[in-house]
Formats: C-alpha cells, sequence, structure tokens
C-alpha cells in the first residue's frame, strides 16, 4: 500500500508540472526546486535548494551545479549531501531525487 501511495505522490507532482504555473504551495522548498529546474528556471531552482539547508537540498544544488555544467562546484555539494558524484544522466537523476523526495514526504 505505502508504494502505491509514493506512486501516487510521484504521479501529482509530476501533473502539477503540466497543469499549474507554479508549484503548489504545499511542496516542500527542495521539491519546489525540482519543480522550477524543470520549467527551466535555474535561478529559481538553484535558490530554492541553496536556502533548504538540508542534505537534500544539497543534493539538489549539486545536481543545478552539473546542469549548468560546473562539475567542481557539483563536487563540493554532492559531498555536503553525503552522495557520490552522480553518473547517471541528468534526466535519470532528477527522477531519483524526485522518486527520494516523494517517498519521504
Amino acid at each position: 500500500m505505502e508504494k502505491k501511495v509514493n506512486l501516487m505522490k510521484k504521479l501529482n507532482f509530476i501533473e502539477s508540472l503540466e497543469i499549474h504555473s507554479k508549484p503548489p504551495e504545499s511542496l516542500s522548498a527542495e521539491l519546489q526546486s525540482l519543480w522550477w529546474i524543470k520549467k527551466g528556471n535555474w535561478e529559481k531552482a538553484h535558490d530554492l535548494a541553496q536556502d533548504a539547508g538540508t542534505r537534500n537540498g544539497d543534493w539538489i544544488h549539486a545536481y543545478l551545479h552539473r546542469v549548468e555544467g560546473d562539475l567542481g562546484n557539483a563536487s563540493y555539494w554532492y559531498s555536503r549531501a553525503g552522495k557520490p558524484k552522480a553518473c547517471s544522466n541528468l534526466v535519470d537523476e532528477w527522477e531519483e531525487i524526485v522518486r527520494e523526495l516523494t517517498d519521504r514526504e
């Protein structure tokens, strides 16, 4: 049952990207950051991830620096997040982060 609930959370998150011009206020700062980067607003996504002050925020911060091609900065933020440097493509990493965060919230 828990996997079904988590899948619904992820599907609701994905659906919000398709129908809303802003992320739902009920989303955490981390998920809002992922929402904004998927919409193409790197600056807004970066501000939210940087201000989150959490390990997940640091993970997203690392991902965002990978998106911009700043791999040195990304390495620093992966370290702060306690995560290994990502080897997957950016789409797969975004999906991994969304899956992990929607499983927790």
